[in-house]
């Protein structure tokens, strides 16, 4: 399987991006409509907002079609720093090494930005995505009960700060 990974939007990817969401946490989470909304509507926003100087999208690409997506939303960030959003791969290119590819790709684009943080919003339970954020310099900074998601979870703040000499995975 040949995937690529392109920076920027394409038609179609949000969308596509909101399917691989919704799909995904539907079925390993029990997330709905309100999940589902959500990501459509604050990806469409970032979207027509999008800045280049601050924000970064990248898309795992295969065969023409999104298979994964990473954000990196600088312009509106929660204080100093930059957002991670939109981080998921498809099922069928999970395990390949592209979550990885993206990741990097976004986290390079961050330090060629001498961006001082950069964070995430999650929740318990992504065993494989924590350890993969971990691998990255990431450390769990904030731990509560929440429902943003439409759902009661766990949900995580994850930060990682500018480093120079950074020689992360």
């Amino acid at each position: 399987m040949d995937i690529e990974v392109e920076d920027g939007y394409r038609p179609g990817c949000i969308g596509r991006i909101t399917e691989l969401h919704a799909g995904f946490y539907h079925r390993t989470e029990g997330f709905g409509l309100v999940f589902e909304s959500k990501v459509a509507r604050e990806l469409a926003e970032f979207c027509e907002r999008y800045d280049p100087a601050f924000d970064g999208l990248w898309l795992a690409v295969v065969d023409d079609q999104t298979h994964g997506s990473i954000v990196i939303d600088g312009a509106t960030s929660d204080g100093p720093g930059a957002h991670l959003r939109w981080y998921i791969t498809s099922d069928a290119t999970r395990g390949s090494g592209i979550g990885r590819k993206l990741l990097k790709t976004a986290l390079e684009f961050c330090d060629a930005k001498r961006c001082p943080l950069v964070y995430l919003n999650t929740f318990a339970g992504l065993d494989t995505a924590r350890h993969l954020y971990e691998a990255f310099g990431f450390e769990l900074v904030e731990e509560a009960a929440g429902t943003q998601w439409g759902h009661k979870v766990i949900e995580q703040r994850f930060e990682r700060a500018y480093s120079s000499g950074s020689n992360r995975p």
